[in-house]
């Protein structure tokens, strides 16, 4: 039997691959190192505007392959909270 896209399941990424993923965009974004993104503080504290939280919604939501809504920035506004919550929604492992 060949494999095709249809009949392959997609396993979640863990919470931390997602806060990694997360903290790693963040970092080139910002061009700093990722051990100093602390996780803890909230988004806007970074100085992301509207535009930027659209374009990293947009980059996770393709490496995720599954719909994240920019509004989630402000509903989960540090990166654990964020990660948290597509984890639980992803049914990832913590």
């Amino acid at each position: 039997m060949h494999t095709t896209k249809e009949n392959v399941r997609k396993i979640a990424p863990t919470a931390a691959e997602i806060q990694a993923w997360i903290v790693s965009y963040l970092a080139d974004l910002l061009e700093i190192n990722p051990d100093e993104i602390d996780t803890t503080i909230p988004f806007d504290r970074y100085g992301l505007d509207s535009a930027v939280v659209v374009g990293l919604t947009g980059d996770l939501e393709a490496w995720l392959d599954s719909k994240v809504d920019p509004t989630l920035i402000y509903d989960y506004p540090t990166i654990e909270d964020l990660t948290r919550h597509l984890a639980e929604e992803l049914g990832a492992k913590m």
